[in-house]
């Protein structure tokens, strides 16, 4: 039987549906057969980042009101041979278009014929946030280095508490820019894990090459020697139950909750 994994996030904007469909590449990449289900009810991004848009007949809703069958909807990237498939969204229906207990179905229903269920929830908390986590058995938290961003996560984090699932959330931390961790202007690494309080599953550096990949229905985890690539194939890999070392990054004196709350 499949893991399903929610990847969310509190703030819009942190990068959580390139996250999603690296990581699921990234699994994919690694002899996993993966199904990635976009969950932003008429905002659907999933299909464009993956280039597949082209390719949808049906949708998850379809599939949940009985319209079509679940192989019906479901688009294989035949890229990755016989690994990768997306279940998209409907770009035209309300937000409220689905129930938790349809997408909880929908997931049960994948679980025998996939090693990993990626669920990408839209940011924020109503919704489409409690359709995401009704089917999910671990959730992945996508944040930045940015208070407001940071903020938002620890929300999110009490939510994901209050729907217990059986493996305990992790921290993504996205778009790091080294030098500004190194001369302290970032927020710190480590001081966002602990104000978190969940473990940290990966960093990936801010790389205009995500950006230029997702523009051209691509992913960087195709590319082995970016560094943002390394980040999400080695987030994969501990998904798996690898253990991979975190990259460190230089430290620094004092961190960025330090001089917000103890000013000289």
């Amino acid at each position: 039987m499949g893991t399903s994994l929610v990847v969310t996030s509190g703030k819009g904007g942190v990068g959580k549906t390139t996250s999603s469909a690296n990581i699921g590449t990234a699994l994919a990449l690694a002899g996993k057969r993966v199904v990635l289900l976009d969950l932003d009810i008429g905002l659907r991004n999933l299909d464009a980042v993956l280039g597949l848009s082209n390719r949808i007949i049906y949708d998850i809703v379809d599939v949940a009101n009985g319209r079509a069958r679940l192989h019906q909807a479901l688009i294989k990237d035949k890229r990755f041979d016989d690994n990768l498939y997306l279940l998209p969204a409907p770009q035209n229906a309300d937000k409220d278009a689905l129930t938790p207990q349809q997408v909880a179905a929908v997931v049960a229903e994948l679980k025998p014929d996939f090693d990993y269920i990626i669920l990408d929830s839209p940011a924020g908390i109503e919704q489409g946030f409690r359709n995401a986590v009704a089917g999910a058995d671990g959730a992945i938290l996508i944040t930045t280095p940015e208070i407001s961003a940071v903020s938002d996560a620890d929300r999110v984090v009490g939510l994901i508490e209050q729907h217990p699932m059986s493996i305990k959330p992790r921290l993504i931390i996205n778009r790091i820019r080294p030098h500004m961790q190194t001369d302290g202007s970032a927020m710190d690494i480590d001081e966002i894990t602990r104000h978190l309080g969940i473990d940290l599953l990966g960093i990936i550096t801010d790389d205009d090459e995500v950006i230029a990949t997702s523009n051209n229905g691509k992913t960087v985890v195709m590319d082995p020697d970016n560094a943002a690539s390394r980040g999400y194939r080695d987030v994969a890999r501990r998904i798996m139950g690898e253990s991979v070392p975190l990259g460190q990054l230089e430290e620094k004196k004092r961190g960025f909750w330090s001089r917000l709350f103890h000013r000289d």
